[in-house]
């Protein structure tokens, strides 16, 4: 079992570091390392794993994305899981799915909670009555990419799910610390918390790689 970076590491590690970053990698993860800070210092799940997916916006979305409206949110997701997974030597996030969290992740993939499709079905949204079949087809994908040892179709499968918990909590779906749903808010968060911290640790071992450009720099 691999320990988890915390923030005093991070920030110790960016300040030796930062005089090296391009500006815009810079900004990056100085804005990803203070929202794990404010996280770790969370009193509760719901919190904590607001603000590391704040820390995870702050990392990897681009400025062309934001401007997009019509895309995906999600889409931009692959790009950077790629970039980090073949760039973390230590294959830190490769054995934090199969080591630290392979319990929690698959319990999250097996809820229908989590599923897009099950809410649309549930709201009435026409074309989603086999929302069961779309469910049985995301469980099959997942069960090959862990036979195939697939870590990038592992975390695009897990942080889709995780996408629809963020939507719940900030758009009003949830109740702060309710009983209801708490696993994958407990779990969601503890996921987070691991691999947040990877992320940005391999984007400083890697400052030159194309991070993207924020689209709300710092303006004087």
């Amino acid at each position: 079992m691999q320990t988890p970076l915390t923030h005093t590491v991070l920030k110790a590690k960016q300040r030796e570091l930062r005089g090296g970053f391009p500006e815009t990698m810079g900004l990056r993860v100085h804005r990803a390392i203070s929202w794990i800070g404010r996280a770790e210092a969370a009193g509760d799940d719901d919190a904590r794993f607001l603000f590391l997916w704040i820390g995870f916006n702050a990392a990897y979305a681009d400025e062309e994305e934001v401007q997009n409206a019509a895309a995906p949110e999600r889409d931009a997701f692959k790009d950077f899981f790629h970039r980090v997974v073949v760039l973390d030597a230590g294959q830190r996030i490769y054995g934090a799915i199969w080591d630290n969290f392979s319990g929690p992740i698959r319990v999250l993939l097996h809820n229908k909670y989590v599923f897009t499709p099950f809410w649309k079905h549930h709201n009435g949204v026409e074309g989603f009555e086999d929302w069961e079949e779309w469910f049985r087809a995301s469980e099959r994908r997942f069960r090959r990419a862990l036979e195939e040892r697939d870590t990038v179709r592992v975390l695009r499968l897990v942080f889709d799910r995780l996408y629809v918990l963020r939507n719940q909590i900030v758009h009003g779906g949830a109740t702060w610390n309710s009983r209801v749903n708490r696993d994958q808010v407990r779990d969601g968060a503890a996921i987070l918390a691991f691999l947040m911290p990877v992320f940005v640790d391999v984007m400083m071992d890697h400052p030159h790689e194309d991070w993207g450009h924020p689209f709300y720099p710092v303006v004087e």
